[in-house]
């Protein structure tokens, strides 16, 4: 089976415009990731789907793979799903271009996970530190049955608790690595529209929901961050150092 990691780019971002070339420690975000993909799955396997010729300029001058998709998608999930029709592949690792410290082990593990059953889409989660907020909007919770099948995923400090000695001591969080079949990434954007829950907690996973589609979450290493907004850049590039250069 061949797999391969797609890294959707968009340069219009609401929250932060320009944000895939943002640099970290001098080098644009998107490379971190796609440097780090390519310690997984081989350079060779590594594409950034995009709709915007200046994050293709700096992706194709680092020597990896650009695909152009239309500047109409809905979600990255949906750019996924264009990028998917233009290559040959069995599983479709999603890394958002947002995680610029993601493990390649992580990566590894999805693709293992996703060959047991190719039926359930795959995807990441961590727990929380005590250094975030479990509060923040930013930061997707993450509820699972005990056998970490996803339940649901929410912006919202779930669970909740009727009592306060019943409040969970941790909370689990979303970490963006995905895997997918193309005909799970197909039927995602066949469904034409955000769903209403998807549009609501603007996470756009919980589609798969409507189509009746089994995520089953699995742990990744601890320490996982995200560049949502130009105030996460600071802590990142702390992580960076500590990973990459102390």
């Amino acid at each position: 089976m061949r797999a391969v990691v797609l890294i959707p780019a968009r340069y219009a971002s609401s929250r932060y415009p320009g944000k895939p070339l943002i640099p970290l420690l001098g080098k644009p975000m998107v490379l971190w990731v796609a440097e780090l993909s390519a310690k997984a799955v081989g350079k060779e396997n590594v594409y950034i789907a995009t709709d915007d010729t200046r994050i293709e300029s700096v992706v194709k001058d680092a020597g990896f793979q650009a695909l152009m998709t239309s500047t109409s998608c809905l979600t990255g999930t949906d750019r996924l799903a264009e990028a998917a029709l233009q290559l040959n592949a069995d599983i479709f690792i999603n890394v958002q271009g947002d995680e610029p410290i993601v493990d390649p082990d992580d990566i590894r593990k999805a693709i293992a996970i996703k060959k047991q059953d190719m039926s359930n889409i795959v995807n990441g989660y961590c727990w929380i530190s005590e250094h975030e907020c479990p509060e923040s909007v930013n930061i997707p919770k993450v509820i699972t049955t005990e056998d970490n099948i996803l339940v649901y995923m929410s912006r919202k400090t779930l669970p909740g608790f009727k009592e306060s000695k019943y409040a969970p001591t941790r909370f689990k969080k979303q970490v963006c690595i995905y895997a997918f079949t193309a005909e799970e990434l197909l039927a995602f954007k066949a469904f034409g529209r955000k769903s209403e829950l998807e549009y609501s907690e603007d996470i756009e996973i919980l589609r798969f929901f409507e189509l009746g589609r089994k995520i089953q979450m699995y742990e990744t290493q601890s320490g996982s961050l995200a560049v949502d907004v130009p105030a996460d850049v600071a802590p990142v590039e702390a992580a960076l150092k500590r990973l990459h250069v102390g």
